[in-house]
């Protein structure tokens, strides 16, 4: 082929992928455009969320308005949504239903947006009910609650899932003999991330548990609390890369483990890990000396680094951060 004739060739093959993203872009924005917004309140032609959802499109907004709805379970499967509630925050009681005996809300498979929701009393045959499921592709979760939950937000494993949450409580996790009931509990899925969110108050299980392939948990409230008796704070138990800053976090007076950040206790789950925690305030509330932070070296894969940088260690305690450990202006202070 000639110089003149490969010249041609490319102009016309950017002008055809020019045209086409511009397709793309008119496309999607008239798919915007078209987009509908769903009102659900009570004692209207859409009384429940569920209704909205077997009725929504793809790109469509369900808008539930301030109230209680009780036994609202649904299986969210379109590819794109946003439920937001409006106002006063509305709130999802289970009421002893479920969805697929999973949890009061599904999230199939999607880009999916929830925001302004409370999740509240989520049980389940096997007893790790959740106010959400969330199975795979993304999931956004903005300035919700999960409460009184056997586990407040439970994903699966699919390894190309990816959570955010942000602005979020989870907390008053049920007391049933015998059971762990996390607060948030994240599968083997790529990332995960925590932002400007409060976790208090579990029973025997973990505050967090990741075993995502990337965990971060940046300026967050991860305490107990005088009530609480969780297990460990965060709970990292196949390593990955994870980035834990700019949090409180704290273990109450009721305990059930010594550790607050425990890392790679489970062996490693994937070939790369890192520990990196700056600028943290750990707290031990009890009065027995804590673990701050346990590493697991030898389970996870050779010369995985672990970063302790300034942070405040508040009660007695010590970290077990491994031999290779590099700790840089970690400070010591007494419990107010």
């Amino acid at each position: 082929m000639t110089r003149l004739m490969t010249r041609f060739v490319a102009c016309v093959f950017t002008r055809w992928l020019a045209r086409w993203m511009a397709a793309g872009v008119l496309l999607a924005t008239a798919l915007q455009a078209h987009a509908a917004t769903w009102s659900v309140a009570a004692g209207t032609a859409l009384p429940t969320v569920a209704q909205a959802v077997a009725r929504a499109a793809s790109g469509d907004v369900i808008e539930v308005q301030p109230g209680q709805y009780r036994g609202d379970v649904a299986i969210i499967l379109q590819k794109q949504l946003t439920i937001r509630g409006v106002g006063t925050r509305p709130v999802i009681l289970a009421a002893g239903r479920h969805a697929e005996g999973k949890a009061i809300w599904v999230v199939r498979d999607g880009d999916i947006r929830i925001e302004n929701i409370e999740f509240r009393g989520a049980r389940v045959p096997d007893r790790n009910g959740a106010g959400i499921r969330f199975e795979k592709g993304r999931l956004h979760i903005v300035a919700c609650a999960f409460y009184d939950n056997e586990m407040g937000l439970l994903t699966a494993n699919f390894g190309d899932a990816e959570l955010s949450i942000e602005d979020s409580h989870f907390g008053q996790a049920p007391t049933h003999a015998g059971d762990l009931h996390h607060l948030l509990y994240v599968g083997r899925i790529a990332r995960v991330s925590v932002r400007n969110s409060h976790f208090s108050q579990g029973f025997k299980g973990h505050l967090i548990k990741s075993r995502a392939r990337q965990t971060e948990v940046i300026g967050s409230s991860v305490v107990d609390g005088p009530q609480g008796r969780a297990s460990y704070q965060i709970d990292l138990p196949n390593g990955g890369v994870a980035r834990l800053q700019g949090n409180t976090i704290g273990k109450g007076a009721q305990a059930e483990n010594a550790t607050l950040v425990a890392f790679g206790a489970e062996g490693a789950a994937w070939p790369e890990s890192a520990l990196t925690m700056q600028d943290n305030r750990l707290i031990n509330q009890g009065g027995a000396p804590a673990h701050f932070v346990r590493v697991w070296p030898d389970r996870l894969p050779a010369a995985a680094p672990v970063v302790l940088r300034g942070n405040q260690l508040v009660g007695r305690g010590d970290l077990l951060a491994g031999p290779g450990a590099r700790l840089e202006g970690n400070q010591t202070g007494a419990r107010r």
